[in-house]
Parts: structure tokens; sequence; C-alpha cells
């Protein structure tokens, strides 16, 4: 502005001394004022076009004047361009903030100073069942119905945590919510939520795998401790006291069992999966498998006399010539558990046949029995540990409960699969599926 102004100001003396020179000081008095008249009302009008170039929607037009007037908008052009820049990068960075809570697998709600919903993310519409585009304002205790929450909303401290219930997807499945409430801005409100039904999972599985392992222990030291207390008290004849030690190791080897059964357990969870370098030659095994079903059944068929004879039908189908690759240890446990299974729960009398198929997919380990068959409420959980269908009968045939969960995990661990079809009054058949690459021809 300093070079027009500079400019008039040279003009109207120049002027003003020209007419001086010519005609007097009283016309160049007039013609100095002429001048700053004529040079106002320019000034004037191209203030006008600046204005209403201001008003237009874009002021990213080419400039129609040049010269000072030009250099103002060129400079607004520049600042207005900058001013974009900045929203852009803001509002870029809005977006990715917004994509990452959207991303986020917790649930995240904005509420206003009244407890309204401003805008939430789709986890945290799945997890409390809210519509973002018709939930927008309104209050989430009204949608959240839940007593736990509206009295956890109500408080004015949220230091902790409360847990509710989710939005369930189906009628056999309730999701467990972990929900906190974190004050931001004015007065506004971040409600987290928190996706914990594993967690609840866990620790109801931690609880009853506790409860069952002490139940399983108490009852062999029981009697146990009982036995003890008889032969410390009462005076018993060599015979008596014989049957009592028999009774006692009984429960001993029950309890031992049970401990190695829970070792194995824990060495398959925390374990790598086993590699296949290790060659296993199945010929071996199940005739490992056959001759320790056949000590299992003849013990069970006749426990007091000195000859044992199987009262079960074991059929053992040919075994191929085949290499299983895997470790042969968890082979061995998961093979011989169905087997020793099958030789338990089936009544005297009744057959139970094994045998080794192939498929397209892999190779099949089956084992089929005539018992008394499975419901099939009780299907899914077989492989449960300690679960049992029949509490009772569990006790006489002296299993861990362990078996069928070790079975599951060798046979997942090995890149398989655990399957089981029962009818009841029917039978039953568990099935051991291997992928195709743990099967190759037995080497000479």
């Amino acid at each position: 502005m300093l070079v027009p102004l500079i400019k008039l100001f040279f003009s109207v003396l120049v002027v003003a001394l020209a007419v001086w020179w010519w005609a007097g000081l009283t016309e160049a008095a007039l013609a100095a004022l002429l001048v700053v008249l004529v040079c106002a009302v320019g000034v004037i009008w191209k203030t006008y076009r600046i204005e209403r170039w201001l008003s237009e929607s874009d002021l990213h037009t080419p400039l129609p004047w040049k010269g000072v007037w030009s250099e103002i908008a060129h400079r607004i052009q520049r600042l207005l361009r900058q001013r974009e820049n900045q929203v852009t990068a803001a509002e870029q960075r809005l977006q990715y903030f917004l994509q990452a809570i959207q991303a986020s697998p917790n649930g995240v709600t904005l509420l206003d100073a009244q407890g309204r919903i401003e805008w939430c993310n789709a986890t945290a519409s799945s997890h409390l069942g809210l519509d973002v585009s018709r939930d927008l304002k309104q209050h989430i205790v009204h949608l959240v119905r839940d007593p736990v929450f509206s009295k956890y909303f109500a408080v004015d401290q949220h230091d902790s945590e409360v847990v509710i219930d989710g939005r369930a997807s189906s009628l056999v499945k309730t999701p467990k919510l972990s929900v906190q409430l974190h004050a931001y801005g004015e007065g506004q409100q971040l409600l987290l939520t928190r996706d914990i039904t594993s967690v609840t999972l866990a620790d109801a599985m931690r609880r009853d795998f506790v409860a069952n392992v002490s139940h399983e222990i108490r009852t062999p030291l029981t009697v146990l401790s009982g036995f003890v207390e008889t032969l410390q008290s009462i005076p018993l004849e060599a015979d008596e006291q014989q049957r009592y030690l028999h009774l006692m190791a009984v429960q001993a080897d029950r309890m031992q069992s049970l401990v190695a059964d829970l070792l194995t357990l824990s060495q398959l969870e925390g374990s790598l999966p086993p590699g296949l370098y290790e060659k296993v030659n199945l010929p071996d095994l199940m005739g490992r498998v056959a001759t320790d079903a056949a000590a299992l059944s003849s013990v069970l068929s006749d426990q007091e006399g000195d000859e044992r004879v199987p009262v079960h039908e074991l059929i053992f189908e040919p075994v191929p010539h085949w290499s299983l690759l895997g470790v042969r240890s968890e082979l061995l446990s998961a093979i011989s558990n169905l087997v020793s299974n099958a030789v338990r729960y089936t009544p005297a009398g009744g057959q139970i046949r094994v045998a080794w198929s192939r498929t397209a997919d892999g190779a099949i380990f089956s084992v089929s029995d005539t018992g008394l068959g499975i419901a099939p409420e009780h299907l899914p959980r077989l492989s449960e540990r300690f679960y049992r269908v029949d509490r009772s009968r569990s006790r006489e045939t002296g299993g861990t409960g362990l078996g069928l969960a070790i079975a599951k995990h060798v046979v997942q661990r090995h890149g398989g699969e655990l399957r089981i079809q029962s009818q009841v009054g029917k039978g039953s058949t568990f099935m051991l599926v291997l992928p195709a690459g743990r099967i190759e021809p037995l080497s000479d």
C-alpha cells in the first residue's frame, strides 16, 4: 500500500505545482482536490470490486485487475489455500482417528453432557444393539436397559468397570460385556465396552476344573484314609489285611492315573505342534494297543479267579502297512484312550471293532462298540475334561474323565480332528481323522 500512496502524493504535488505555475494558488488547490477525489472514486470502485469478489463462492477465479489490488487478492487467495490445506489435513486426521476407532475390538460410544449418544463405532453398536442412524441423540440408559448399567450410570464416580449382559445373537449364548465410563471435554462422557465372554468362560472352566480335580481326588483319598484308619485301629486277619491293601492300591493307582493324565494334558497344551520327522510304525503301535485292550478286557471280565478270559469280542481289522508322521507317545495315548474307553463302557458280551481306513483327505482310525450309546445332547461335550454322561457308571469303570480330552488334543496337534457318532441302544463310533500328510508307506 505504500507505493500507491507515494504515487498519489507525487501526482497531486505535480498537478498542484503545474496549475499553480500557470493559474495561481487557488486553482492549484482546486486541481489537487480534484485529483484526490478522482483517486478516491477509483479506490472506492476497486474496493467495491474486491468486496464483490470476496462474496463469491469460489475465490480461486482469475483476477481481472493488476497492481496493488491484484497483490491484495493474491495474498487473500494464498491465505485461503493455506487454510483449506489445514482444514483438509485436520479432516484427514479425523478420518484416520475414526477409522482406528472403528477397527478397535472394543466398543466406543461418545455421549454428550446429558448422556445422549453423539457417535459410536460398529463394535459398540454390536455390543449394545445400537443403530447409528436411528439412535443418535437418544439417551443411553433408554437403550441399554440393564439394571446394573442404570445404577452404574446414575452414580457420580466411575472409577471401576461393571459387567453386564450384551445383546445376544442367539438364545443359547449371551455375551458378557465389561463397561466403563470416562469423563472428557465439557461434561461429555466416553463409554467403553469390552467383550469378556471368553474370559468369563475361561474363568468358569478354571473353577470347574479345580472343582472336578478336587472331587476326583477326594474320593480315592477318602477311601484310602478310611482303610488306613481301619488298619490302625482294628486288628484284622492276614487275608483281610491283604484285601484292604489291594483296595488301597487300586485307589492309589486311580490317583496316579489321574495325575498322569493331567500332566499329559498340560504337556500337550504347552508344547509346539509335532513335526513330520518322526515316523511311527503303525503295525507295531496297534500291536501294543491290542495287547493292552485284551488285558483290560480280561481284568474287567474276571476279577477273582486266576484265569482271565475276555468277555468282549475284540475285533482288530488288518493294520495297513503305514508309517504315521508324528509323536509316538501322543498317538499311542490317543488311540489307547479310545480303545480302553470302548472296553470300559461296553457291557460284557459286546463287540468292539478297531479299524484303519484311507480316504481322499487322509486316514481314519475308528473304534466302534455295541454299548449303550450316548444321547445326542451329550455328544458336543464329551471331549470336555471330566465330563461324564453317567458319573456312577464312570466310577465303576475306573476312568479319569480325561481320555477323550487327551485324544482330541493329540489329533488336533497332528492337524486332524475327533469325530463321534452314537445312537442310544445301538453303540458308538469314535474316530481320529488324520491328514494325508501324516501318512506314508512303511519302509522296509
